[in-house]
């Protein structure tokens, strides 16, 4: 096992974590920025508007785009057993 297969695979893994990662992040910063400039606009300074809203909105996220976020883990997790072979010896 050489430090250019280590480095590989953290890469992927690496990769892989800022796909999962990215529906909820993405969709909360959407709705933080247009909860915020509503709150700029009324002059509502209430920190915790932002709160359901988000909340709701990852959840929406997380109901679309979970099976997605399933499948390329699944699929992550499947190669990376499946190339425990190659990399011992």
């Amino acid at each position: 096992m050489t430090p250019e297969m280590i480095l590989d695979i953290g890469r992927n893994a690496l990769w892989v974590t800022a796909l999962l990662s990215a529906p909820l992040l993405l969709s909360a910063l959407a709705i933080g920025v247009l909860v915020g400039m509503i709150q700029a606009a009324t002059q509502i300074q209430e920190m915790t508007l932002t709160f359901i809203p988000k909340l709701i909105v990852m959840a929406i996220a997380l109901v679309i785009s979970g099976s997605w976020m399933l499948g390329l883990l699944t699929d992550f997790s499947i190669r990376l057993i499946q190339s425990i072979p190659g990399l011992i010896g």
